[in-house]
Order: structure tokens, then C-alpha cells, then sequence
């Protein structure tokens, strides 16, 4: 009897919910769907009344199937979130996000100035984001993934970024 207690004391010990353990590009799949929620594009930014939301990554892609993961199956206010591989520089137009690897931080200047003007959110997680010009950008505090944004960038592309997601970020540059 007391070895029967025991094996359901430590089988209810074990099944008690653990909070889920998320890897960096885990969190930063999930920060890029829920961007879709938190960001307003012009009309203009969308073909047709249901176009999906496309997601995009330039460089080394990190996420492996994270991302394909997270938007499977999402949508938001009825258009879809797909992922769109990027073959060419001519597809980043075709972007809602942009998520621009660190590995392209040599290329970082060259690629913002081609979409700047463009309705896209542009994110990274490369040091200098911000001030070179790009929207949201990943950093690390204390072993977590923390957001750095420059609305003045988000607000020349047309973008507006509630302030429900400027409450969670560590850093907000409003003018230049």
C-alpha cells in the first residue's frame, strides 16, 4: 500500500504543468505573429481585402520550422499569415515583415534603403538596428528576448504600431 502511495505521489508530482520552455528563435517566431495583431498597414499595403499577411526572413534563417509553426493555421482581422520564401530581392516588396537576419549586417544599409518607403515592418536582431533606420529590433536582457522599436521608421512607411506593443518594448525612438 505504501509503495502504491508512493509511485502516485511522485506520478502527480511529475505531471504537475511546467511551464513550457521556449528556445530564442521560439520567442522570436511568436513576437513576429503577434506583431501581425499589434501593427497597422495601409490598405494600400494589401492586394485585395483578403490577402494574406506575409512573413519573410533575409540571411541565415535561424528559425528553422519555429516560424512555419507559430503562423500555421493563424489569421488576423481574416487574412491569413504565410510565411513567403524569399528568392530574390524582388520578393521583400511582397513582405508585410521582414525579418533581417544578424548575418546580413554588413548589407543592412543597402537593404533598408531599398524598402524604407515601403508599407513593411522591418525587424532584426542586430546591434544598430534602430539607428540605422530599421522598426523593431530583438535584443537580449537577462536571458530573455527584449524589443527595441523606432516608430519615426514604422511611421515614415505609413505603419502604425499600437501602443499596447510599445508598452512591452525596453526602448521606444519617437523622433530621429
Amino acid at each position: 500500500m505504501c509503495l502504491l502511495l508512493g509511485t502516485l505521489l511522485q506520478i502527480n508530482w511529475r505531471s504537475e504543468a511546467q511551464p513550457p520552455v521556449f528556445t530564442e528563435y521560439q520567442v522570436k517566431a511568436l513576437f513576429l505573429l503577434n506583431f501581425t495583431k499589434y501593427v497597422d498597414w495601409p490598405a494600400t499595403a494589401f492586394g485585395q481585402a483578403d490577402s494574406p499577411i506575409t512573413i519573410g526572413v533575409i540571411g541565415e534563417n535561424h528559425f528553422g520550422e519555429d516560424l512555419k509553426k507559430a503562423v500555421e493555421g493563424k489569421s488576423v482581422n481574416g487574412r491569413k499569415i504565410v510565411i513567403l520564401p524569399l528568392e530574390s530581392e524582388s520578393d521583400w516588396s511582397k513582405c508585410h515583415i521582414l525579418f533581417i537576419s544578424a548575418s546580413e549586417k554588413k548589407r543592412l544599409p543597402e537593404i533598408l534603403a531599398k524598402v524604407c518607403a515601403l508599407p513593411i515592418l522591418t525587424v532584426s536582431e542586430t546591434d544598430q538596428f534602430i539607428q540605422q533606420g530599421g522598426m523593431i529590433n530583438f535584443t537580449r536582457k537577462d536571458g530573455k528576448v527584449r524589443l527595441e522599436v523606432n516608430l519615426e521608421s514604422a511611421r515614415q512607411a505609413e505603419l502604425g504600431i499600437s501602443s499596447k506593443l510599445l508598452s512591452v518594448a525596453d526602448a521606444v525612438r519617437r523622433k530621429p
